[in-house]
């Protein structure tokens, strides 16, 4: 049985690959052997379970189909008929030592609800220009900055009008939760977000909500190596926005989590952004703004 080995080390001017125990140079990886390490590496930093473990189904409550973690690695790293460069090689190494940028760049073939990766170049990376969302602002985000087509009935003129605050609003709250049952299901494991505030979420020109910042999400097998600790309470199994419960008897948080990103996004963004408070006599009316 043929083993192969590589190793990739990255530094200010060598990038050089042993397979076999031969020292090689980088130009001889085919785009296939790059793609089999790139996604060891992506596995290993998105903490995902080997592709059989996935196929088995033992994930944890999604419902997805993305078992295969050659979906979850995009197949562009193939779509090339000669080898890599030593830059290209340390250019992808790079970019792959950073959780954030693998996360995007994996999920953004998958789901409408992350940042798309427009382009590289060196370990910097470029995503799509977004309006992000922000706490001090009434509807959390800057609606004025959205030029969105209205996609309203047409009138008796046959014109279209654009959509109205109270409208753009109850869409933006509706993507909100799409975003939620997406994350919970349409992925062999669940994706928990850790870090929930209107800052981390943008929305693009036709409303949908984006997560823009991904260093707290994380998919089931890292949740639960992340909440799997010691602890004397239930104070002690808090993760930022991610919690379980401490079993005093083991003196061990439990590695399931014991709230939800809904349950969060309804305290963190949905009771803030209609709150009692703002809405006065109107706070019986669901999803309404002032004015409206």
């Amino acid at each position: 049985r043929l083993l192969l080995f590589i190793q990739i080390r990255v530094n200010s001017t060598e990038v050089f690959t042993v397979i076999c125990g031969q020292q090689d140079t980088a130009e001889e990886l085919s785009p296939v052997d790059v793609v089999f390490y790139a996604t060891l590496e992506v596995r290993n930093s998105l903490g995902l379970a080997e592709e059989n473990e996935d196929e088995e189904g033992g994930g944890g409550g999604g419902g997805g189909s993305n078992s295969s973690l050659a979906k979850l690695w995009g197949k562009k790293l193939k779509n090339r008929d000669k080898g890599y460069s030593r830059a290209e090689l340390a250019s992808l190494w790079s970019l792959l030592q950073q959780e954030e940028y693998t996360f995007l760049r994996v999920l953004q073939d998958l789901s409408t609800h992350v940042a798309k990766v427009l382009g590289s170049c060196g370990h910097f990376y470029a995503v799509e220009y977004l309006s992000a969302g922000h706490a001090w602002d009434q509807n959390i985000f800057s609606l004025e900055e959205v030029a969105v087509s209205g996609l309203q009935d047409q009138d008796r003129d046959g014109a279209r009008g654009r959509w109205t605050t109270r409208e753009m609003v109850h869409r933006i709250a509706l993507s909100f939760l799409d975003m939620v049952w997406h994350f919970d299901n349409d992925f062999t494991h669940k994706l928990h977000l850790c870090d929930i505030k209107p800052e981390n979420f943008a929305i693009r020109k036709d409303l949908t909500v984006v997560a823009i910042d991904v260093d707290m999400a994380f998919f089931e097998p890292k949740m639960r190596d992340i909440l799997d600790q010691n602890c004397s309470s239930d104070d002690d199994c808090n993760f930022f926005d991610c919690s379980s419960r401490c079993n005093l008897n083991k003196r061990r948080c439990s590695p399931r989590r014991r709230n939800s990103n809904l349950q969060v996004i309804c305290e963190k963004i949905f009771r803030p952004w209609f709150s009692p408070t703002l809405l006065g006599a109107k706070a019986g009316l669901p999803l309404q703004v002032p004015g409206f």
